[in-house]
């Protein structure tokens, strides 16, 4: 059987590459741009290889995770979020575009939880990458 490619969203946006990088790898900061978040049980600071925590969404709901790479350099991240008995992956990058910044995510999950996931992962990007 074949694997599905994971589902990719992205937004473009004014601001810095660098400061939307600090965004995307602060979990104190992931509430203030990504609506689906409540807040994020992990140690301060930004997020590490190997790194554990549990974001916390709506209704209550904890999803454990755990930090799989960061790239510092090339501004990429990975983890595994679990959601009952599924494992999501998850990659994200950012990138600078001459009108500020791109910043992305790609989905490695069952097309059920990817697909309807989709929109308020865009929304999120938007608020990510916009000043």
């Amino acid at each position: 059987m074949k694997a599905r490619r994971p589902l990719r969203v992205e937004a473009t946006g004014p601001a810095d590459v660098d400061e939307v990088w600090l965004r995307y790898t602060t979990p104190g900061l992931w509430s203030g741009w990504a609506p689906q978040i409540r807040g994020v049980d992990h140690p301060p600071g930004r997020i590490r290889a190997g790194g554990e925590g549990t974001v916390r969404g709506p209704l209550g709901l904890g999803v454990p995770f755990v930090v799989e790479a960061v790239d510092e350099v090339a501004r990429r991240w990975a983890w595994r979020p679990r959601i009952g008995p599924v494992a999501v992956r998850m990659r994200h990058g950012v990138d600078a575009r001459p009108e500020g910044s791109s910043a992305w995510v790609e989905i490695a999950a069952p097309r059920l939880l990817a697909l309807p996931y989709a929109p308020i992962a865009s929304l999120a990007l938007r608020r990510l990458v916009a000043r």
